[in-house]
C-alpha cells in the first residue's frame, strides 16, 4: 500500500512506553489463548487481512466488536464472524530509527501478533519491507544500517534479518505458509543498489531471500508482490526480467485498490492479468493487498464478490484485504472496512458466504 501522511500526531502521542508495552506478552495484547496444538488447512482459499496495524491501535485504546454487539479481540473478531483464515504482518528492520512509524512493527512487536494469529489457527504471511519504514513503489529505503556496505554485504544482511525472524518464529513453533521477499517491489527495493534498472541487483536479492526462507521453512511459499494488479504491462516488466535473470520465487502476490467509479474494470483487468501471470510466468497468484472506502461497504461487498468468483475461476490462490481493522479516520487511511463502533462493514461479507 502506499501511504502519504500516516502515522502523524497520534502516533506521535503513544511514545515509546506504549510501544514498550505492546510488544510484551501482557493480558492486553496477547490475551490468554488455548496451548493445545493447532491444525491448519494449507492450500486451501486464503481469505486474509493484513493486520499489522492491530497493537498501535490497542495501544490507542480502540476495540472492535461484532454486530450484535459484543467486544473482541480483533483476529478472534475476523475469523469468527468475518470468516477470515489468514493472517498477514509486515515487518521492518530497525523501525525505532524513523520518526513516522517510531518502532511499530519491529521483530518483537511483529511475533506478538504472529503467536496471537497462530494461537486462533489462523495461517500466516510475513511480509519483508528490508527498510526501516514504509517500502512501496515511490520509495524504496535501505535500512539505515546496510546504506554503507556494497551489494554482496547487503545480501548478507538481508539473509541475517530474514534467517533471524523466522528463526524467532521457529523457536516458537510458527510456521508461515507465505513469506513476501520486498513490499511492491514493480521498482526494486532497497534504492540505489536494488533498483530494478541496476543490472541484475534485484534478482540476486530475490534469490537471497529465497534461499533464506528456505533455509528455515522449506514449504513456506516465497512471493513477490507488484502493486496495480490491474496493470498487465507492470508485471510483464518485472516478472519477465526475473525470469530472464534465473529469479528462486513461488509465488506472484498483487495490490488492487478499487474506487467505487472504477472497480468493475480494474476488477476485470486484475482478473486477466491473474490468468496472463499465471500462463506465462508458471506461478500461482495470491491478491496481497486490497481495500477500497469504508462508507463504499455495497460497493466494496460487490467487488469483492466479483474478485473472488472470478478470481477463484483463474486459479486465484487468497485475498488479503489491507489493514481492514482501521478505525474510521485514523493514521490518514480511509479503506479499513469497520465503521465508527468498530464493527465490521459487508466488505468481507463473501468470505463467509462463500465455504
Amino acid at each position: 500500500m502506499k501511504i502519504k501522511s500516516i502515522f502523524l500526531s497520534a502516533v506521535a502521542a503513544i511514545g515509546l512506553t506504549a510501544l514498550q508495552g505492546c510488544t510484551q506478552d501482557s493480558p492486553i495484547t496477547n490475551p490468554p489463548v488455548d496451548k493445545s496444538p493447532v491444525e491448519f488447512e494449507r492450500g486451501a482459499f486464503a481469505k486474509g487481512a493484513d493486520v499489522s496495524w492491530l497493537t498501535q491501535f490497542e495501544a490507542q485504546g480502540y476495540k472492535w466488536q461484532n454486530a450484535d454487539g459484543q467486544q473482541k479481540e480483533l483476529m478472534t473478531l475476523l475469523r469468527d464472524d468475518c470468516g477470515v483464515n489468514a493472517i498477514r504482518l509486515r515487518v521492518w528492520v530497525n523501525p525505532e530509527n524513523d520518526p513516522v512509524v517510531e518502532g511499530w512493527c519491529n521483530t518483537d512487536d511483529f511475533m506478538v501478533k504472529a503467536r496471537r494469529a497462530n494461537a486462533l489457527g489462523l495461517r500466516l504471511m510475513v511480509d519483508f519491507h528490508f527498510s526501516d519504514t514504509w517500502a512501496d513503489p515511490g520509495k524504496q529505503g535501505i535500512p539505515a544500517a546496510w546504506a554503507q556496505l556494497d551489494l554482496d554485504g547487503v545480501l548478507e544482511a538481508m539473509s541475517d534479518h530474514v534467517s533471524a525472524v523466522l528463526g524467532a518464529l521457529q523457536r516458537e513453533g510458527i510456521e508461515p505458509e507465505w513469506v513476501q521477499i520486498g513490499n511492491e517491489t514493480r521498482t526494486g527495493m532497497m534504492w540505489p543498489i536494488g533498483s530494478i534498472d541496476n543490472d541484475d541487483n534485484f534478482t540476486r536479492m530475490v534469490n537471497a531471500g529465497h534461499d533464506a526462507v528456505k533455509a528455515v521453512f522449506p514449504d513456506a511459499l516465497v512471493i513477490v508482490h507488484c502493486d496495480c494488479g490491474n496493470e498487465q504491462w507492470l508485471y510483464d516488466r518485472l516478472f519477465g526480467k526475473l525470469k530472464n535473470e534465473g529469479a528462486r520465487y513461488d509465488m506472484i502476490g498483487m495490490s488492487l485498490y478499487p474506487e467505487d467509479h472504477n472497480w468493475e474494470k480494474l476488477v476485470d483487468d486484475c482478473v486477466a492479468n491473474i490468468s496472463h501471470c499465471s500462463r506465462t510466468y508458471g506461478k500461482p497468484v495470491m491478491v496481497c493487498e486490497i481495500g477500497m472506502q469504508y462508507d463504499q461497504e455495497q460497493i466494496a461487498d460487490k467487488m469483492m464478490r466479483r474478485l473472488y468468483q472470478a478470481g477463484k475461476e483463474a486459479d486465484l490462490k487468497g485475498i488479503f484485504w489491507w489493514e481492514p481493522e482501521t478505525p474510521v479516520g485514523s493514521n490518514g487511511y480511509g479503506k479499513g472496512c469497520v465503521d465508527s463502533n468498530g464493527v465490521p462493514t459487508k466488505a468481507l461479507s463473501v468470505f463467509t458466504d462463500e465455504e
